[in-house]
């Protein structure tokens, strides 16, 4: 299966071809490719409202991250023992808030889609920011893999760091 990439928001034009092929470059630079992925694109309505229930932020937000494996530790990779187990899980992105976001801050939309899917890759391979800790070890693994990406791509990519910062 590989990715599913799903647009369900209709308030920002979105380049899903060009999104899959930017995933496909992250999940070669993890090793990842044999696992499936759910990108579900979304719009502030739906993103507030799945914040809300699973963390308890009645906010948008710019990503969500659903792992299949929960209790992963970061920088392991799972051990499926069944082909149903080549999940990774699902990152939500909210591609409304991340647009505001990227107009406030003069980035361009298709790069921010890119970092955020990386952030949210991290939390479904066991990184999290929840202490400082966590989140030197999160950003610095960020860091590598959109280095990666930039020498792959020619792209200039950086992580969203106020993002880490905020949702802590």
């Amino acid at each position: 299966m590989g990715v599913v990439l799903r647009n369900l928001q209709k308030v920002v034009p979105l380049r899903r071809a060009r999104l899959r092929k930017d995933v496909d470059t992250l999940r070669h630079i993890l090793g990842i490719q044999k696992f499936d992925l759910g990108i579900i694109c979304v719009d502030n309505y739906r993103i507030q409202k799945i914040n809300h229930i699973y963390r308890k932020k009645n906010v948008p937000t710019d990503v969500l991250s659903f792992p299949f494996y929960e209790d992963l530790r970061p920088g392991k990779m799972p051990c499926p023992l069944h082909r149903d187990e080549l999940n990774l899980g699902d990152i939500f992105l909210g591609v409304e808030f991340l647009m505001k976001q990227c107009q406030e801050e003069s980035l361009d939309l298709h790069g921010a889609l890119t970092a955020v899917t990386a952030h949210g890759i991290c939390h479904l391979l066991g990184y999290r920011h929840e202490t400082e800790e966590e989140w030197t070890e999160m950003l610095q693994r960020e860091s590598y893999i959109l280095s990666e990406y930039n020498r792959l791509t020619g792209r200039h990519l950086e992580p969203l760091m106020k993002r880490c910062n905020q949702d802590r």
